[in-house]
């Protein structure tokens, strides 16, 4: 499965990084706390927090995420998408709350990378 897949399937908003939409998921990690996310994401992955701040691009370039997933309306800054299209990390936004998109990634086969839950 790859970012565009999950973009059709759960009807997300592409904010940034359009070229991206190709890129392979290899498991998902949900969290709000930065500190967390950088511990236990793995490049590949699907992120989903309702964090719309410009740290979640410096994290999700560091980490080599496939896709970042902002949840629960929130939007990001403008400097916040210019700086995701600079560093070609996919921004993607959905209205619905973050255990309903892990639920729905999750019952789509995206599981936690190295597990045998998927990913």
């Amino acid at each position: 499965m790859n970012v565009g897949d999950i973009v059709r399937s759960l009807g997300l908003e592409v904010l940034s990084a359009t070229e991206g939409m190709e890129r392979e998921i290899t498991g998902g990690y949900a969290s709000d706390m930065l500190s967390c996310v950088m511990a236990g994401a793995h490049a590949g992955d699907v992120w989903v927090t309702l964090q719309a701040h410009q740290n979640v691009v410096a994290v999700g370039d560091l980490l080599g995420l496939a896709c970042i997933v902002i949840t629960e309306g929130a939007r990001p800054d403008d400097a916040t998408i210019e700086r995701a299209n600079e560093r070609g990390i996919p921004i993607l936004l959905s209205g619905q709350g973050t255990f309903g998109v892990v639920g729905q990634l999750f019952a789509q086969g995206i599981g936690v990378a190295g597990s045998e839950n998927g990913g």
